[in-house]
């Protein structure tokens, strides 16, 4: 994997994504490799009309691809776009309407990082609640660091996950899909 990373921070693809099922097609796609809007509607119970508006809001965000090698006909394949490192934009560059978009994406995203961790703390992680038996991992800790050293700590941790980025087309036989979360928040 290469640790080319490609920064996407503007209000318009905040705004991409800041939808439920924006989020449901991505965390799809990266879960279970490329799709056609056919595939993926069938797979979040939506229909194709619904799916391939949302996959062209997607797509003008710079969040995901069409793989033209893929692709036949009216069918088209599609995939997120490999190597993105989505921030948010300085909270200075926006406007009201875009904080409004941001507030909502982190709310959309919250919800998920809860409903992980009430997964995790329930020692269940697959569907139909089966034992994840040595599959769960997780670490706390606290630390007194400068906004410098937060910053370093972040891009560091940037560069962990690049080193273990996989798609499924290229994951190890026996690989998983595994969220991973990582977040710093002050103490006092």
């Amino acid at each position: 994997m290469t640790d080319e990373r490609r920064k996407v921070s503007s209000p318009e693809a905040l705004k991409a994504l800041a939808h439920p099922l924006r989020l449901r097609i991505l965390r799809h796609l990266s879960v279970h490799g490329p799709a056609t809007s056919t595939t993926l509607a069938a797979a979040l119970d939506e229909n194709t009309g619904t799916l391939s508006y949302h996959l062209r809001m997607l797509e003008r965000g710079g969040l995901i691809e069409d793989i033209p090698e893929r692709s036949a006909g009216r069918e088209r394949w599609w995939r997120g776009v490999p190597g993105l490192d989505i921030r948010r934009p300085p909270m200075d560059d926006v406007t009201a309407g875009e904080r409004a978009v941001i507030a909502e994406l982190d709310r959309l995203r919250g919800a998920e990082d809860l409903e992980l961790a009430r997964r995790y703390a329930a020692g269940q992680g697959g569907e139909g609640g089966e034992s994840e038996e040595g599959w769960l991992r997780g670490s706390r800790g606290l630390s007194h660091l400068t906004k410098e050293q937060l910053d370093a700590f972040h891009d560091d941790y940037l560069k962990l996950l690049a080193k273990y980025r996989h798609t499924p087309e290229d994951a190890a036989p026996g690989a998983r899909p595994v969220h991973l979360r990582w977040f710093g928040i002050p103490a006092d």
